[in-house]
């Protein structure tokens, strides 16, 4: 590859390696992270600039890894950078004079900036000028009218070239076409003497009255380029003195912010000629000066036309031209300083930022770098940043102008999701000029919190016979973090309740918390359990936290009352007795019942439904005993049967009737021969002749051996009771079991004594046991032929086959007394 003129097109290093193109270029130096490179303008797209990588001592790899970009803050990008290669490259045709005009150096001032983490380093490329721009003049040519007075020395300016060039490819000189009148004045580049056209020999109109020359201004480059403009005099006569300039050099300051019209200052020049000769008018002749100055034809004011900008350019020179009516001049030239003032606020450029960060970053993460520009001079440029009203962030100045925000506390994501972060930077210039930005920053979430549940413990009650499936309650638990993290899941913990697993009895739905009834529950198998309940969230790792749940199981009305005493049997006849000698209020017996069932569903009350004379007996509403109401006469009939119904205190109640036989007699051939009479069960209706006689003969045997037996045991029984009443022992009774309420709400309250006696009258009995809830009871039993069944003697062992039972049911046989 080779450069060439953008003229001529011509080959400079037709052919060369590609490190002689930048022989010259390629100066590379590296202060605290700054690489400077040097490039000729004019350069093709995708030319060579550097090797950054290699410079930077970085790896491919962390170019492509780190996202690496460049930053230019603002203006158009002419380098871009190759990820792949490591390789800075020319992106867009760099013109130097366009880019920087007449100032040196030239250079760009760039930044490549690496993410993950955040890492920026300047770049400085200087272009370097090449001879791609040949000198000209603004005016093809330039007419002069030259008195013949006009002395030999006499000076004429003449327009400057102008070469947008810079160092030795700028314009460096002169030259005029070949004349023994004139010649050009020496001219250095750089000096304050302008182009001058030194008059060498005296004019004669008469000899010449029209010269034409030609002014070449050339440049310092290679090829060396030049560009013309033709002169043209015109002799006249007269008018022998030129304009002088009071000064040389008119200096001045003025404020960027003046106003137009102010005037900057004034240019004097005098004219020793009289007359119109001697009338001097003044012009500004610099290119493009007119636009921002204005001279004042006549008296040399000059005044500001336009608005000034130091930022842009801080030092002007123009030069006011006094010129006379015969072409006679002077040049003034005026040198404008222009002064800052405060009128630029800092301009924030974000080089980087991060948008969302997680609530667990360490103090110090930084979270986005800045480059804070501000053009205005001295204090009016020096700029300090400063947060809002917030401790969980600072900024800190990593460099000039380069500033960086991190974090500066814990963060929590809990007390706060997304910040706004204000960042105002002020200049120090008076008045103080500000800007500011807001960042947005979002706050991800961690796992920190595990599920709370809305109680530290729950109880809940369900109605025995419940529905399997049913939803008893729902347990709530709540997780502080955010989605998934705070996706609470409901599980059973593993547990066993009466050797049962847990799971059995309830289960819990992932989902929603509530808790289901896996079977139904019978409140008399059991009344209350517990279990546990883990919330645990959707994080991961997760976090969990459980509760102790409680289930109360609520009694139901679904248990009739059942009869303990009398026992319904259908194979014998149970009756009781009642003397006729009995008194008002005497207790025939006891209906005794239960109800499994609790509270008020086991409030048990007795009535009388049914009785063979109403008149006789009645019930006791709470305690069920059975007694007479009157006196018995003669006339009672001697079998009476009484029907009882036991309810219970339940919505709905239930209830349960039991039969009671009652034998109103004295002796028991006399009941003997009524209850032979009584009702059997069904299935002893058919054989009932058969046992009636079979029962007369048994039972006439029996009554022989039975007085035999009688006489001997009253003597036993006077033997044993006079033993037993000078023992002074105490006499144990007997309970039968079950009799109380196991429930603590039954309704057997009080201890029911039964007599055992020790006569033929257990009302005249001094001694009295525990017994089955009457004084006197009969038992027929068909199958025994009629036989009649005696209980022991008070005092005698009756023997491992004839002890009572012990369950709640009374067996027959030991429940007559007699003497």
């Amino acid at each position: 590859m080779g450069i060439r003129h953008h003229r001529c097109g011509q080959c400079l290093l037709c052919w060369a390696p590609l490190w002689q193109l930048f022989i010259f270029a390629l100066l590379i130096s590296n202060v605290i992270g700054q690489i400077r490179y040097s490039i000729p303008e004019e350069m093709k797209k995708g030319s060579l600039v550097g090797n950054i990588a290699h410079d930077l001592g970085l790896d491919i790899k962390r170019l492509k890894s780190g996202k690496a970009r460049i930053y230019t803050g603002e203006g158009t990008e002419y380098i871009e950078l190759s990820k792949e290669k490591g390789l800075l490259v020319i992106k867009e045709r760099i013109d130097r004079e366009t880019l920087c005009g007449q100032t040196t150096p030239c250079a760009l001032d760039f930044q490549i900036i690496l993410e993950n983490p955040m890492q920026f380093y300047s770049i400085t490329v200087e272009i370097t000028d090449i001879n791609d721009n040949s000198p000209g003049f603004k005016n093809n040519e330039m007419k002069f009218e030259i008195s013949e007075t006009v002395q030999i020395g006499s000076k004429f300016v003449l327009e400057k070239a102008v070469d947008i060039d810079v160092g030795i490819n700028g314009l460096q000189g002169y030259s005029l076409s070949s004349s023994d009148t004139f010649t050009l004045n020496p001219y250095r580049i750089g000096s304050s003497r302008n182009v001058e056209m030194v008059l060498k020999k005296a004019l004669d109109r008469e000899k010449q009255e029209r010269l034409s020359l030609v002014l070449t201004a050339t440049d310092g480059g290679d090829p060396q380029l030049s560009g013309t403009m033709q002169i043209v005099i015109t002799v006249l006569d007269a008018n022998d003195n030129a304009p002088v300039c009071t000064q040389a050099e008119y200096r001045t300051n003025v404020k960027e912010n003046s106003l137009k019209g102010t005037a900057l200052t004034t240019v004097s020049a005098s004219d020793a000629d009289e007359g119109r000769h001697g009338h001097i008018e003044y012009t500004i002749t610099n290119e493009g000066a007119t636009e921002l100055f204005h001279v004042d034809k006549e008296n040399g004011v000059v005044t500001l036309m336009g608005n000034l900008d130091y930022e842009k350019f801080r030092h002007y020179e123009i030069d006011v031209q006094a010129s006379d009516e015969g072409g006679n001049s002077d040049v003034c030239k005026v040198i404008i300083e222009v002064l800052d003032t405060n009128d630029n606020p800092p301009a924030i450029n974000i080089m980087s930022a991060s948008s969302r960060i997680s609530e667990d970053v360490k103090p110090g993460t930084v979270l986005a770098m800045m480059n804070i520009q501000d053009p205005d001079s001295n204090d009016n440029g020096k700029v300090h940043c400063i947060l809002d009203e917030n401790v969980y962030f600072k900024i800190t100045s990593t460099s000039n102008n380069f500033f960086t925000l991190v974090t500066d506390s814990e963060l929590d994501r809990e007390r706060s999701s997304e910040y706004n972060i204000t960042v105002t930077c002020s200049d120090e210039g008076v008045p103080s000029l500000s800007s500011s930005v807001t960042l947005t920053l979002q706050i991800s979430d961690v796992n920190d919190n595990a599920p709370v549940f809305e109680r530290s413990s729950y109880e809940a009650y369900i109605v025995e016979n419940n529905t399997p499936g049913l939803s008893i309650f729902t347990v709530k638990a709540r997780d502080a973090d955010w989605n998934q993290n705070a996706r609470v899941s409901y599980i059973l913990e593993d547990s066993s309740v009466n050797g049962v697993p847990v799971s059995s009895y309830v289960s819990v739905s992932a989902d929603s918390g509530v808790i289901h009834a896996v079977r139904s529950f019978d409140y008399e198998q059991i009344k209350d359990f517990h279990f546990r309940v883990k919330a645990q969230d959707g994080g991961s790792p997760p976090l969990s936290s459980n509760v102790t749940v409680k289930i109360l199981i609520q009694d139901q009305n679904d248990n009739p009352p059942q009869v303990l005493y009398p026992v319904q049997t259908g194979g014998s006849v149970v009756a009781e007795m009642v003397p006729r000698s009995a008194d008002v209020g005497y207790l025939v017996t006891k209906v005794v019942a239960v109800d499994v069932d609790s509270g008020q569903n086991a409030w048990l009350s007795y009535k009388l439904q049914k009785a063979t004379d109403r008149a006789l007996f009645e019930v006791g509403l709470q305690n069920g005993e059975i007694r007479t109401i009157r006196q018995v006469t003669d006339k009672d009939t001697v079998k009476q049967r009484l029907t009882v119904i036991v309810e219970d205190n339940g919505q709905p109640s239930r209830s349960a009737t039991v039969i009671v036989n009652v034998a109103v007699a004295d002796s028991f051939p006399e009941v003997l021969s009524e209850f032979t009479d009584f009702p059997h069960d069904k299935e002893y209706n058919d054989n009932l002749t058969f046992y009636l006689v079979l029962a007369l003969a048994v039972v006439s045997f029996l009554f022989i051996t039975c007085l035999v037996v009688i006489i001997s045991v009253k003597i036993y029984r006077w033997r044993q009771s006079r033993i037993l009443y000078h023992s002074n022992l105490p006499v144990i009774p007997y309970y039968p079991p079950r009799y109380s309420d196991t429930l603590g709400t039954g309704t057997l309250q009080h201890v029911y004594n039964y007599e055992v006696c020790r006569t033929t009258d257990s009302r005249k009995s001094d001694c009295k046991f525990g017994g089955a809830g009457s004084q006197n009871v009969l038992i027929m039993d068909p199958s025994s032929t009629g036989t009649m069944q005696f209980p022991l003697p008070e005092n005698t062992d009756p023997g491992p086959e004839r002890q009572p039972p012990s369950g709640p049911v009374p067996s027959p046989d030991w429940r007559l007394c007699g003497g």
